[in-house]
């Protein structure tokens, strides 16, 4: 089987690269092979690999920057879903999505479930939303998984940023008051190969659907960056120390 993989560069792209080589053929594409702007682009090569697997694991992930860009952060994580799913459905292909919790408000005080309301508050949240439920609308055989503080030693993340600002910094001042639960790329990229395992051999109607995929327990960005740096530290053999200050959202 030929999978297409979308986003080889990023965080959990670079981990499905080995996690699914066991499945098939990996066609793997960074964003200098496949634009996800064009939309034009999508269906062609789609149609030219003609896949029985399709994984998109890139997405406009720039949260903030997000605000001033709607319009190219919807093309992405928007409008480029619905035409994968279209092209997915036209060659009977599964297609795998990765979402965010961001498609939520955050004000729930326990674990969010497949089964609550999304109520996304930021233009990546509503812009990731919509690409979900352009998925879930085309009617392709999909996996789309949510996930959370997705971090690994490549691309930009949370673990890098504490990383290099402890060695810049005499003091950084972290977010106390936000939880959630840190979730390794490799663990998603695994966790993905063994769900689509059962799927393509014939478990389909078990696990197709929509899936929050995020490790166990929660912690605070606060609390996270502790945790980084006093390993951190162990690896550094105290080449630095860095004073960690707990400060409000607000």
């Amino acid at each position: 089987m030929k999978i297409m993989l979308i986003g080889k560069n990023g965080q959990i792209g670079w981990e499905l690269q080995r996690t699914l080589a066991p499945l098939g053929k990996v066609i793997a594409l960074g964003r200098q092979e496949l634009d996800l702007t064009d939309l034009k682009a999508i269906r062609q090569t789609i149609r030219e690999v003609n896949p029985g697997l399709v994984v998109n694991a890139a997405a406009y992930t720039a949260v903030d920057k997000a605000e001033d860009e709607p319009e190219l952060a919807m093309s992405i994580n928007g409008n480029a879903p619905g035409i994968l799913a279209e092209e997915a459905a036209r060659c009977s292909a599964v297609l795998v999505h990765y979402s965010t919790d961001y498609v939520f408000d955050g004000k729930k005080r326990a674990p969010y479930t497949e089964q609550d309301k999304p109520k996304p508050i930021s233009v990546y949240g509503k812009t990731k939303l919509a690409g979900e439920n352009a998925v879930r609308e085309i009617g392709c055989s999909y996996l789309i998984l949510r996930t959370s503080w997705v971090y690994g030693l490549r691309g930009r993340n949370f673990l890098l940023t504490i990383q290099r600002l402890a060695a810049e910094r005499v003091e950084l001042s972290i977010v106390n008051d936000q939880y959630g639960a840190p979730t390794w790329s490799r663990m998603i990229a695994e966790v993905t190969a063994q769900m689509l395992c059962r799927l393509l051999l014939g478990d389909s109607g078990k696990i197709e659907g929509l899936y929050h995929l995020t490790a166990a327990g929660e912690t605070t960005w606060f609390e996270f960056a502790e945790a980084i740096l006093e390993l951190d530290q162990e690896n550094r053999k105290g080449q630095y120390e860095t004073l960690l200050k707990a400060i409000k959202t607000e």
